[in-house]
């Protein structure tokens, strides 16, 4: 009896000193206990380990990508999450088929190979390949000042590099990829026959990075193959065309496309307590590229997504609101799974009040960028003490996530997760976006920032939007 009553009031004792604290000293210590679970008793980087190495490469539509979505449901359901269930999404099919080979013709039989890789989506060469003169190009608005003339029956070069000076990783790759994605489109415009685009890479190595691209609205059976060629040998095409500009070049891809298969978005929640009808969403991108095993893009932000809703359960916070994860499937190319789920819950009429996306690696967490109202991210702003005893301090407006995007409208806000970015497009699209790049240490602060957001805006909520006002302004 003595035992019962010291326990009792040991914890009446305890609810009384929290009870209390004023709101900052108590979000303070449930910071607190959301670092300390994740960093010493998490499960991100397990999650990880097997979708990278036991599953490897996740391209949309393949048997690995199937494979994640059924590894990742049966983690959610051992969780004991109130529902989980997959979204059927009909998602585009493409294959790599045979390594791709490409080599440079000084001079007739003097050749040098040359690292390339298929951009996703692009057509095969002809069985044989495709060999002719190069014409080297500083982007898309370049081709222009060259015109058909100068560009029938040639490959187009595009060799415009990610700028160095420039401090966001992010705005350098955005100042250039363009010629990775509509290159092909437009360079057939002119009535080339192919076209090697510079790798989106600010390291100079041997490693071609994939990505997607599109043909716009030409034909099928006037696109043209698109590869993408390693900085090294960028740099190595480039100061031969300096020289002679009658080289040749050539190269061979056996890749294909398919007719769409049904995939699912992978979807987990916890039922909200007090407002179950506003829900909350974290969530990245399940599918990757085939080149290596898509631990950075976008493993990690799958496994802290899961991650979020692990630590609640372990700390037995039961959130107000409701609050989902959800695993996107296809954002590499075609943002099926984010449309989808967007059409889903419109058409259901469902509230969703916030949504952060972790898509930009697992390397150490900065902050989080806003997309939201200015009196929303007044409010938010006003929660930035509590993050910088764990060196978060980037808050900025200015997007969230490719997958989230969809969900906007209203009062809902929506954020991304904003790593260290000077190493992401090291390893990005490329082969060397495997397991042993990625830091159990940072993979963990990653997974606890996030959660400590969705934590504020559950307990705190958001601020409503005056749409009348705005509509004004």
């Amino acid at each position: 009896m003595k035992k019962i009553f010291f326990a009792f009031f040991v914890f009446i004792g305890a609810h009384s000193v929290f009870s209390q604290m004023n709101p900052e000293e108590a979000d303070s210590l449930m910071f607190r206990k959301i670092y300390d679970m994740s960093l010493l008793n998490g499960k991100s980087y397990d999650w990880l380990d097997y979708l990278s190495n036991n599953i490897g490469g996740r391209l949309s539509g393949s048997y690995q990508a199937q494979q994640a979505v059924e590894y990742t449901k049966a983690q959610l359901e051992e969780l004991g999450l109130d529902k989980v269930w997959l979204q059927p999404v009909m998602v585009p099919k493409w294959t790599r088929g045979a390594k791709e080979f490409a080599y440079v013709e000084t001079s007739p039989g003097l050749t040098k190979n040359v690292n390339i890789t298929a951009l996703g989506g692009s057509v095969p060469t002809p069985a044989g390949g495709t060999k002719a003169r190069v014409i080297e190009v500083q982007g898309v608005e370049d081709l222009a000042r060259y015109g058909k003339e100068q560009i029938q029956g040639k490959i187009v070069f595009f060799n415009r590099p990610m700028r160095p000076d420039l401090i966001s990783t992010f705005e350098s790759y955005g100042g250039c990829v363009d010629q990775r994605y509509s290159g092909a489109a437009e360079a057939g415009k002119y009535g080339a026959v192919g076209v090697i685009v510079r790798s989106m890479n600010l390291r100079m190595d041997d490693l071609p990075h994939t990505g997607s691209m599109s043909y716009g609205e030409t034909p099928v059976s006037k696109r043209i193959p698109a590869a993408a060629i390693s900085t090294n040998d960028a740099a190595y095409l480039s100061g031969l065309l300096t020289m002679n500009n009658e080289l040749e070049l050539y190269f061979k891809l056996n890749c294909e496309q398919h007719a769409d298969v049904q995939s699912y978005n992978v979807i987990g929640e916890i039922t909200g307590s007090e407002h179950p009808e506003e829900i909350m969403v974290v969530g990245g991108h399940l599918d990757s590229w085939d080149l290596g095993d898509g631990s950075h893009d976008d493993g990690a932000g799958v496994v802290q997504s899961m991650e979020v809703l692990r630590l609640f359960k372990e700390l037995n916070y039961k959130p107000k609101r409701t609050l989902r994860v959800v695993l996107f499937m296809n954002e590499e190319n075609g943002l099926r799974g984010g449309n989808k789920y967007a059409e889903v819950a419109k058409s259901k009429n469902e509230n969703h009040i916030f949504a952060l996306e972790s898509d930009a690696g697992g390397f150490t967490p900065r902050g989080f960028s806003f997309d939201a109202d200015k009196a929303q991210f007044s409010q938010i702003q006003s929660w930035k003490e509590l993050f910088k005893p764990y060196l978060i301090h980037y808050f900025e407006m200015g997007g969230s996530g490719a997958d989230v995007a969809p969900l906007k409208k209203g009062d809902v806000v929506l954020a991304g997760l904003r790593p260290d970015s000077q190493r992401y497009f090291d390893h990005h699209h490329a082969a060397n976006d495997t397991f042993e790049h990625v830091n159990k240490r940072e993979l963990e602060l990653g997974a606890a920032t996030m959660a400590s957001l969705v934590y504020l805006i559950d307990k705190h909520g958001l601020k409503k939007i005056d749409t009348a006002k705005k509509e004004k302004l």
